[in-house]
């Protein structure tokens, strides 16, 4: 399984060693997400700025819906069947691919390994200054599928 990483906080009073992690994240600026690999060194990232993103686990149906929906190739221009990978025949097979860790998105060539979200629709239920154990959003949160599911 990989990661299901969402900045939630934006870019001021970040420190330099936190930017650098987020940078090295593809996560510049709020509300972008991104999917790591479930590694050891993910999650130790992931970690470490756990007062600026939320993550989860992502399945194989929240990856293809973003890549559907938010997927950007070089331009910014949406991208389409023609654009995926040879190895790849649909978008189906890459979310598989993807989800199950066997490629980064961002050894993908021509694709964007982040995507641009927006503020969630109906706003956030919980607080987005604590972290998912103390009733807040950041940190490993179990509820982020369906939060990012409305901020598409």
């Amino acid at each position: 399984m990989a990661y299901l990483v969402v900045r939630i906080k934006g870019t001021v009073n970040i420190p330099t060693w936190a930017r650098t992690t987020l940078d090295n994240l593809n996560l510049d600026k709020r509300f972008r997400a991104t999917l790591v690999p479930e590694t050891a060194e993910s999650l130790g990232m992931l970690r470490k700025v756990k007062e600026v993103v939320a993550w989860t686990k992502a399945d194989t149906g929240i990856v293809k819906e973003l890549l559907e929906k938010r997927g950007r190739k070089e331009g910014y221009k949406v991208l389409t069947k023609a654009d995926l990978p040879k190895e790849y025949k649909s978008m189906d097979d890459l979310a598989t691919a993807i989800a199950g860790d066997k490629v980064a998105m961002s050894k993908l060539e021509g694709i964007k390994p982040w995507f641009a979200l927006g503020p969630p629709k109906g706003g956030f239920k919980r607080k987005t200054k604590t972290q998912y154990a103390e009733k807040g959003v950041l940190g490993e949160d179990g509820a982020l599928v369906e939060i990012v599911k409305r901020m598409l």
